[in-house]
């Protein structure tokens, strides 16, 4: 019998019923021969409940008891989906990160895995059992403390568990049939994915496409998992996230140039006004926002005017961490002597990625007359070899997405994505 391990989010457990749904899919499997490990994400909008309760209580909550309190909505998915798996006949035990081995650092809110060491995974399927492990969480390989791997985090949670037990698949469910061409709610002609490259995943996950964890997608490729992408709801072949050349092997020789169309609406823009132009002044910027723990995205630097041998410098980060980005560089500013700062917040990133793309030539120049013709106007541009991004007004990304989308012939005649339970997690 073969290992698999399914993962399930929040929106695929959202309430009793959701619940007793995947409880089925789960047995089915099990009644099919393999042995079953699952992971869980915490029930619905749990997670955000528990952290506005936080708030409330606390300003400012220490991260290693607000590690504490989130991880208890996983336990409660963990714990009454095993009690629907005993109803239907076969045995569950549920387990907690920790509990199931996964080793992490110290760093709470966003820990990343050390080691995993399922022993009592093991032993629970060598037994017969379905294994249920809590997403999202594990223990501190030095203090003992409980620690969460943030956003996503159950993704990479099932993925490090396949790799450990040595599963033939890592099965991510969640409301969507799998991974498509575009977000299906701004483009309802976005098609399917049959198979997809762990690079292209990644830069579509990079990106903003939000169907699969970057982390988790990393873990897999490093250690060649196999990942199927599928929904919860309907009993349909979802996309199969492999080596490129597994995907290569099945492409026809007319296989797309462009995968797919991602957009990030949760960027923001900082510009450092009259940098002087000499060495060392951009280094001291950007390390100042290194030492806050911030990662940057785009980064743009002006041609220096030659009357001032003054320049600008632009960079993107994640919109939450703004305010904490403006005030390690405001302490900067007496330092490396530039004029000021400027913030927006209203902008978001659209990208189109393929591995195709690196030996098509003209590729930039379609991308960029489609927004054009759009009316949409790019303010940063960015590329790697199998992408091409930029950044735009927030109220143009989805125009950006939809000619982008129409430019390189991505959509389907039918209306094939359908979002199931409404968050696509």
């Amino acid at each position: 019998m073969g290992i698999v391990v399914q993962k399930y989010g929040g929106s695929s457990v959202a309430d009793a019923a959701g619940i007793k749904r995947v409880a089925q899919r789960i047995v089915n499997t099990k009644k099919a021969g393999h042995q079953v490990v699952v992971v869980v994400s915490a029930m619905g909008d749990t997670t955000d409940e528990l952290i506005d309760l936080a708030n409330e209580v606390s300003p400012l909550p220490p991260a290693r008891e607000l590690d504490m309190l989130l991880t208890a909505g996983e336990r409660m998915s963990m714990a009454v989906l095993a009690m629907a798996i005993h109803d239907l006949g076969h045995e569950a035990r549920s387990f907690t990160g920790s509990q199931a081995g996964v080793i992490t650092d110290a760093e709470h809110g966003k820990a990343k895995i050390i080691d995993v060491t399922p022993g009592r995974i093991q032993t629970a399927i060598d037994e017969g059992a379905i294994a249920i492990v809590a997403g999202f969480q594990g223990v501190s390989q030095t203090t003992k403390d409980i620690t969460t791997l943030g956003r996503g985090g159950s993704d990479t949670t099932a993925v490090a568990l396949a790799v450990a037990l040595r599963a033939d698949v890592c099965e991510i469910y969640s409301d969507v049939d799998g991974i498509f061409t575009a977000d299906p709610r701004i483009e309802p002609h976005a098609r399917k994915v049959p198979r997809i490259s762990y690079e292209e995943t990644l830069e579509m996950a990079a990106q903003g496409a939000k169907i699969l964890h970057l982390r988790c997608v990393e873990y897999a490729r490093r250690y060649d998992m196999p990942i199927h992408v599928r929904s919860s709801f309907s009993e349909k072949e979802g996309t199969w996230v492999v080596k490129a050349e597994d995907v290569a092997q099945e492409e026809s020789m007319e296989a797309a140039i462009i995968t797919g169309v991602a957009h990030d609406r949760s960027q923001a823009k900082i510009t450092v006004v009259g940098v002087p132009d000499k060495p060392g002044e951009a280094a001291a910027i950007f390390r100042a926002v290194a030492d806050a723990q911030i990662n940057i995205d785009m980064i743009v630097q002006n041609v220096s005017a030659a009357a001032t041998s003054l320049t600008d410098i632009s960079f993107t980060l994640p919109s939450g961490e703004g305010q904490t980005a403006m005030t390690a560089l405001d302490r900067l500013k007496a330092e490396v002597g530039f004029d000021g700062l400027q913030y927006d917040d209203s902008i978001g990133k659209v990208s189109i990625v393929g591995a195709g793309m690196s030996s098509s030539p003209g590729i930039s120049a379609r991308f960029f007359e489609a927004l054009s013709e759009a009316g949409v106007n790019i303010e940063m541009i960015s590329t790697s070899e199998i992408r091409v991004s930029v950044v735009v007004a927030e109220s143009q990304v989805q125009d950006a997405v939809n000619a982008a989308h129409a430019a390189f012939d991505l959509g389907s005649d039918e209306i094939e994505a359908v979002v199931y339970g409404g968050t696509g997690r």
